[in-house]
């Protein structure tokens, strides 16, 4: 049967055809007369039967034959509720050829983005949008979008929603369309909550059932690869992904998909990721290479097991078997996909097996378990031409520009890693006797700040307990990256690091370690239970061998140790040496005394002058 046949109109006919498409699928020829007729219709079929189609064309039809109208703006005509953003992007690109024919507008509506450009379409008038209900209901609570001008509405893929928990959204948004309207629900099940969908919204629908719920396809060939253990499942992985052609990894874990695309471009296969903890921007980015082929490969958790189409996938793998049998049927689904061919490979592990035979008995699925390896011939069949390998470019050794901060404080930076002075790591250098023990050197200071500088590098160090601590007990540190080094910035009372010219300043709060390098004042001082560190050109450039610097912790010298509290005000540091003690500045609180401090036998006192 032909789609003129079915009463379709010479320019949506046309349409069809530039996309590629000239005759219906069973369930397009099934619903098609009731739908166009304006019926209430519920489809069942198995996926990749051209579900996406059967709902498009009547609404594209509709929308723009009887049920024409004008555009107003925030009052779409056409509703389509998909569960997954990668869904609602797909049916959009599906209704796109169609819908150019008569010059009418579509949108999507779903999170993970900003809203902005969906409420300026939104604004702009559409005549059919495709939503997740999320996103959705947050713009029916604004005020943003009316559906009470809606002729058609769309259910995909209602039992994902319902495994999802969309269940009461999309009650409370169908409950917000018009009664008399048309309404169109497609569900592999009609269990978990999607029958009482269709009591209360679709009472006088007409069923159309294309083979029965969650049936296996006929194009689809199943295999089961066992393997001994984790190294020879690995060997087998890479094996099964080298091949010429597209093909689908499916994990369990966010983590493992991530890793695993990883190490499969580091091995010369370009692969991509697919999973919940990516942006929408970097799911697009990556469906799209897969999509153009520049990468072959797509490492995918159960996000990609629903509603993602990419002609030309020709294996499935699971490595990671499925929990449930409807799942390991949705993800077999991405490929032998309208009347294609396509196969599926299961890796299990011994302990997998018996798992393994209930969900395959319950996805009415007979497949013997093969014991293979990398270099088995069944898997050598299977895979057949092994693509090149591509080398991963290099890493590019030029220097990042630098940010503003970096630029500033490459030298107060470089002053303080380079010092002798002992750091909170518990590491400690001692200069040779008679040495100069000032903070480095112009030089020093611009060669090191200059490399720290270009790699981005801005460290801090917190050293609890007995050491020093840098940065209060509640810093809370915030990582920005903006490719050109790394940023660290520190909220509340915690340590910040502020460069201007030659200056570097480190300050903390509470119980925190201020050091202020600078050009001819150093200070130590205590606040609150914390020390004050500060070296300059005049003080800390004695260091005497053997007679250790007194009241200088960690193996420390080149700055005058003093008590320089909130309280005082402007207490010069000095250091004294005499007979191996040092001067400090006065004690917290104070305004200027001196507090001296000598070592003698390795004891110590304190005279407060």
């Amino acid at each position: 049967m032909s789609f003129a046949a079915l009463g379709l109109r010479e320019p949506l006919i046309r349409a069809l055809e530039r996309a590629g498409i000239t005759a219906p699928f069973p369930i397009q020829a099934d619903t098609l007369p009731d739908t166009l007729a304006g019926r209430d219709v519920l489809g069942r079929g198995k996926t990749g039967s051209g579900k996406t189609l059967a709902f498009s064309i009547p609404m594209v039809a509709r929308l723009s034959g009887d049920l024409a109208g004008q555009r107003r703006p925030n009052r779409p005509l056409g509703l389509i509720l998909a569960p997954t953003r990668e869904l609602a992007t797909q049916i959009a690109a599906a209704l796109e050829p169609m819908t150019a024919a008569y010059s009418m507008r579509v949108t999507t509506v779903f999170g993970g983005v900003s809203q902005h450009r969906q409420v300026q379409a939104l604004k702009s008038g559409v005549d059919i949008v495709v939503a997740c209900p999320g996103r959705l209901e947050d713009l029916m609570r604004q005020g943003l979008v009316s559906l009470d001008a809606v002729e058609i509405t769309v259910i995909d893929e209602a039992d994902h929603m319902a495994d999802l928990g969309f269940l009461p959204g999309v009650t409370r948004i169908l409950a917000a369309t018009p009664a008399g309207g048309q309404r169109l629900l497609f569900s592999a099940t009609l269990d978990n909550g999607v029958d009482k969908l269709v009591k209360r919204f679709l009472p006088k629908a007409v069923l159309h059932s294309v083979d029965e719920a969650h049936s296996p396809v006929a194009a689809m060939t199943h295999h089961v690869f066992e393997t001994e253990g984790a190294a020879a499942k690995r060997d087998l992985v890479y094996k099964l992904a080298s091949g010429t052609g597209r093909r689908i990894l499916f994990l369990r874990t966010k983590h493992q998909a991530r890793k695993l695309a990883k190490q499969l471009t580091a091995a010369g296969i370009p692969a991509v990721d697919l999973h919940g903890n990516l942006s929408q921007a970097a799911r697009d980015r990556n469906l799209a290479a897969f999509a153009a082929g520049d990468s072959k490969v797509l490492v995918a958790t159960d996000v990609a097991a629903r509603g993602v189409h990419v002609d030309g996938v020709e294996l499935v793998v699971h490595v990671d078997p499925p929990a449930e049998h409807k799942a390991y049927l949705h993800r077999s689904g991405r490929t032998a996909r309208a009347g294609t061919a396509g196969d599926v490979v299961t890796v299990v592990l011994p302990d997998q097996r018996k798992d393994l035979a209930v969900l395959m008995r319950k996805a009415a699925i007979t497949v013997r378990p093969q014991q293979v390896t990398a270099d088995s011939p069944a898997v050598t069949t299977l895979v057949g031409a092994i693509a090149p390998l591509v080398t991963a470019p290099p890493a590019s050794t030029a220097k990042p520009a630098k940010s503003r901060r970096t630029r500033n404080n490459s030298e107060s930076v470089a002053a303080y890693h380079t010092s002798d002075v002992g750091s909170t790591r518990g590491s400690s250098r001692r200069a040779p006797a008679g040495t100069d023990t000032r903070r480095g050197s112009d030089r020093s200071r611009s060669r090191v700040g200059a490399a720290r500088s270009a790699e981005g590098v801005d460290t801090r160090r917190v050293s609890e307990g007995a050491g020093a601590r840098r940065g209060s007990a509640d810093a809370r540190l915030r990582y920005t990256s903006d490719g050109a080094g790394v940023r660290r910035d520190a909220e509340g009372a915690g340590s910040r690091r502020a460069a201007k010219g030659a200056e570097g300043r480190r300050a903390a709060e509470g119980a925190g370690a201020h050091r202020v390098s600078g050009g001819g004042d150093g200070r130590r001082g205590l606040e609150g239970g914390g020390h004050r560190r500060g070296g300059s050109a005049e003080a800390g450039r004695d260091r005497r061998a053997g007679g250790g610097n007194a009241g200088v912790p960690q193996g420390r010298s080149g700055g005058a140790r003093g008590a320089h509290g909130s309280g005082s005000a402007g207490a010069a540091g000095r250091k004294r040496r005499e007979g191996g003690g040092g001067h400090a500045a006065a004690p917290a609180g104070s305004t200027g005394g001196l507090a001296e401090f000598s070592r003698n036998g390795g004891g110590s006192r304190r005279r407060r002058g």
